[in-house]
C-alpha cells in the first residue's frame, strides 16, 4: 500500500538507507545500560560532582546547534531534558571521523533516540552538560515530531495544543509537552496510596468478571457483546459491586478492586465510556462508619501528591481534611430550591420538574425525578467536599432502608467541586427485600428506562446464603484525579480516551492538481511539500508557496522552468 509522504519524511527515509549502508543498524537489539538521568543530574551535580564523572544516558534528541567540530544538543529522557556537548575529535578518536562528519550532523533528526557515554561538567555560561565521549543511535525516527519554539521573552509558539491531536497522539503530546507527564505521574499515586492505605487496613484486593451475564451493581446502559464458544451475549460491567458482595458472603472481612467499568452512554468533560473505578466492601461496617473512613484515605490522598489536603481547582480551594459537611438529600434541595419534595409523589414531582424547567420523560420513576432535580439545582452548589445522605428509596435499590426515617436509605455520595466522585451504602442484605426492589427496577425497565438495574438471580441465592451487615463504596478514580491535577476534562487525565475513528485523508490524483493550473512536473514537488490534497494546497499561504516551490527546485536541483508568480497564485483562486 502506498503512503503519502512529507519531504521531511522521505529525507529521514534516505538518511536511514545511508546508516545502513554505512553498516550502523538503525533500531539495535542489544541492552543499553543507562546510569543516569537528567533531572537527577540537574538536582545533585552541584553538590556531588564527583558521583557524575562516567554517566551513560539515553532519549531523545529535541535540538541541535552544529558549530563545526563541535555541536550543542538537548536530550530528553523519561525525567527531562539536559545539555549535550559533542566533540567530533572525542567521539571519533581515529582518522576515521564518519561518526560526526555524517552520522550526527547529517543523518542524525530532531526525534531520534541515541545513546551517549560522557561525564558532566558545567559550561562557561554555567548550564550543567554532559561531554560526550561515546555516541550511539538507538532508534531512527521517521515522523518529524511538531517543533515547540520560544522567543527571546518566553512566549510559546507553534505548540503542539490542539486537543483532538493530542489525545490521538498522546505519544507526541507527552514527548512535546512534558509537563503533562506530571498529571498521570499524580493519577499514579492516587491510585498506589489507596492501595496502601487499604492494604494497611488489612482488606485483599481482588480482580472479578469483566464479563458479566448480568449486567448489575449500578443503573446504566452496558455494552452488549457475544460469546462466541458458549453462543450467548455478555455485557461489559457497569459496576464490580454484586461480585464483591459475593466475596463478602464467602467469609472475608474487606475485599477491594481498581477496575475498569464500561458504560454505553454519553460523553462529556466528565464522562468517558470506559473508566476507573474503585470498589471497597467491608463486613460489619454501616455508611457512617465509611464516611469517616473516606475522609482520612482521601486526606491522605491528598498529602502524597501534593504535600497538604488543600488543592487548587481552577479558582476555588479544596480541603480535603474531615470533617465534612452533611446535607439529606431533602434538605439540599429545600437549601437550593426553597421546595420541599420529600412528602411529594411522582405527579408532584414531574410537575415540580415542569415548574423548575427540568425536561424529564414518562420513563422517569420518582427516585430518578428526585435526582434529576438535585442533579440541576443542587450539584454545581457543592464546591467544597460535602456529604449528601439519606436518599429516598426508588433512587436505590442495592441500599438498606434506613434504620429510622421511612421511605430513605443509608446511602451517601460525596461532592467536591460540583461532581459527584464517591456513592457508598449501607449495603442491603436482606435477600427478600433486595428481590422486590430489583422487581421494581423490572416494572421500570419494562416502562422503557433503558438505565434500570436487571435481576440478578445468582445474587440474590448468594444472599440467601447470609451476608453480614456491610458497607461499599465507589470512587471515580477519573475524577478524583482531575479534582487533584486540576483538570477540567477527564479526557486530561486518561492516557488514551475515546475517540472518534481517525478520518484518513484520501491522496489526490495528478490529475486533481493539474485540474487547477498546476504544471505535471511540479505535482511531485508539492507532494514533497506535504501537499496531498487540492484542499490542502488551498488552505496554504500562495506566497509562501510560491517562495518554497523556488526553494525546493534549487535544492532537488531541478531542471524544469519555475511557474510564475501568478500563475501559482492562480491556483488559489
Amino acid at each position: 500500500m502506498s503512503i503519502a509522504l512529507s519531504e521531511q519524511e522521505i529525507l529521514r527515509r534516505e538518511s536511514l538507507q545511508q546508516l545502513r549502508a554505512l553498516g550502523i543498524n538503525p533500531y539495535p537489539a542489544e541492552e543499553y545500560k543507562v546510569t543516569a538521568w537528567a533531572q537527577d543530574i540537574a538536582d545533585n551535580f552541584e553538590r556531588f560532582p564527583d558521583s557524575y564523572k562516567n554517566v551513560t544516558m539515553a532519549g531523545r534528541i529535541m535540538s541541535r546547534r552544529i558549530m563545526g567540530s563541535a555541536s550543542f544538543a538537548e536530550l530528553q529522557d523519561s525525567t527531562g531534558r539536559i545539555q549535550i556537548y559533542l566533540k567530533r575529535d572525542d567521539i571519533c578518536p581515529g582518522e576515521d571521523k564518519t561518526l560526526y562528519n555524517t552520522v550526527f550532523k547529517k543523518l542524525l533528526d530532531i526525534g531520534d533516540y541515541i545513546g551517549v557515554k560522557g561525564f558532566v561538567f558545567l559550561t562557561q555560561t554555567g548550564e550543567i552538560s554532559v561531554h560526550v565521549q561515546e555516541l550511539v543511535l538507538l532508534s531512527k525516527s521517521l515522523k518529524p515530531l511538531p517543533v515547540v519554539k520560544r522567543d527571546e521573552e518566553g512566549q510559546v509558539h507553534d505548540a503542539f495544543t490542539d486537543p483532538e491531536l493530542r489525545y490521538r497522539q498522546r505519544y507526541v503530546d507527552l514527548t512535546v509537552n512534558p509537563g503533562y507527564k506530571q498529571i498521570f505521574v499524580a493519577r499514579s499515586k492516587v491510585i498506589s496510596s489507596m492501595r496502601e492505605y487499604f492494604n494497611k487496613q488489612g482488606w485483599m484486593e481482588v480482580e472479578t468478571p469483566i464479563l458479566q451475564l448480568v449486567h448489575g451493581g449500578a443503573a446504566a446502559r452496558p455494552f452488549v457483546t457475544h460469546h462466541n464458544a458458549l453462543d450467548m451475549p455478555l455485557f461489559l460491567r457497569i459496576a464490580n459491586e454484586l461480585y464483591l458482595k459475593r466475596l463478602i458472603v464467602a467469609g472475608f472481612d474487606g475485599v477491594f478492586e481498581f477496575g475498569k467499568m464500561f458504560r454505553n452512554e454519553g460523553m462529556d468533560r466528565t464522562h468517558n465510556p470506559e473508566f476507573t473505578g474503585l470498589e471497597i466492601y467491608v463486613a460489619y461496617k454501616d455508611y457512617i462508619w465509611m464516611m469517616a473512613m473516606v475522609e482520612e484515605c482521601l486526606e491522605t490522598v491528598a498529602r502524597v501528591v501534593h504535600g497538604i489536603p488543600v488543592v487548587q481547582v481552577g479558582g476555588n480551594e479544596i480541603n480535603f481534611a474531615g470533617p465534612y459537611e452533611k446535607l439529606s438529600m431533602y434538605d439540599s434541595i429545600k437549601k437550593y430550591t426553597d421546595i420541599d419534595v420529600s412528602g411529594m409523589d411522582e405527579d408532584a414531582l414531574r410537575l415540580t420538574c415542569g415548574y423548575l424547567g427540568i425536561e424529564v420523560s414518562e420513563s422517569m420513576g420518582k427516585g430518578r425525578l428526585v435526582d434529576e432535580i438535585f442533579s440541576a439545582k443542587v450539584e454545581a452548589n457543592l464546591i467544597q467536599p460535602t456529604y449528601i445522605t439519606d436518599y429516598p428509596i426508588e433512587m436505590t435499590p442495592l441500599a438498606k432502608k434506613h434504620r429510622s426515617k421511612e421511605g430513605l436509605v443509608e446511602r451517601f455520595e460525596l461532592f467536591v467541586n460540583g461532581k459527584e466522585i464517591a456513592n457508598a451504602y449501607s449495603e442491603l442484605n436482606d435477600p427478600i427485600d433486595q428481590r422486590e426492589r430489583l422487581e421494581e427496577q423490572l416494572i421500570l425497565a419494562g416502562r422503557g428506562d433503558d438505565e434500570a438495574m436487571a435481576m440478578d438471580d445468582d445474587f440474590l441465592r448468594a444472599l440467601e446464603y447470609g451476608m453480614p451487615p456491610t458497607s461499599g463504596l465507589g470512587i471515580g478514580i477519573d475524577r478524583l484525579v482531575m479534582l487533584l491535577t486540576n483538570q477540567h476534562t477527564i479526557q486530561e487525565v486518561l492516557f488514551f480516551p475515546q475517540m472518534r475513528p481517525e478520518k484518513k485523508v484520501k491522496a489526490a490524483t495528478a490529475d486533481d492538481f493539474i485540474n487547477i493550473g498546476v504544471p505535471a512536473e511540479w505535482v511531485p514537488v508539492l507532494n514533497k511539500m506535504g501537499f496531498n490534497t487540492v484542499d490542502e494546497l488551498k488552505a496554504a499561504n500562495p506566497n509562501k508557496v510560491f517562495n518554497d516551490l523556488g526553494g525546493m527546485r534549487k535544492k532537488l536541483k531541478l531542471e524544469i522552468v519555475m511557474p510564475a508568480k501568478e500563475v501559482v497564485m492562480a491556483w488559489f483562486e
